[in-house]
């Protein structure tokens, strides 16, 4: 893959840049910028929750589902993991697999699940 502009400076200029495209809703660019990012700082959590954000905008669902399933590796009490992670095996058409993860969110945060 040929290097481009965002994909120089420091890690800290690249988590910027990387959403500075997430917010424009370029969710593609943001992806590509995040998923180098989040190689290089793999015990961070927020650089591949936001890579799993990008991936579920862009319907890359697979790419977001294994986003999701590495950030709670890391962290397993992250509730909106949990959340997207369920809404992503949904847009998948596997609401058996999502149901468990949904009502771990409800209950990591106090919500209703029947309200999710």
């Amino acid at each position: 893959m040929d290097m481009t502009y965002y994909d120089h400076g420091t890690a800290a200029e690249r988590w910027e840049r990387a959403r500075q495209f997430f917010d424009a809703k370029e969710y593609a660019t943001a992806a590509r910028v995040l998923d180098a990012l989040a190689d290089e700082v793999p015990e961070q959590v927020a650089p591949r929750l936001l890579l799993a954000r990008a991936y579920y905008h862009s319907a890359q669902l697979l790419r977001a589902e294994a986003a999701l399933r590495t950030v709670l590796e890391l962290d397993p009490v992250e509730s909106y993991a949990r959340l997207m992670l369920g809404r992503t095996l949904e847009r998948q058409g596997r609401p058996d697999e999502a149901r468990p993860q949904l009502r771990m969110a409800a209950a990591l945060t106090g919500d209703d699940f029947d309200r999710m």
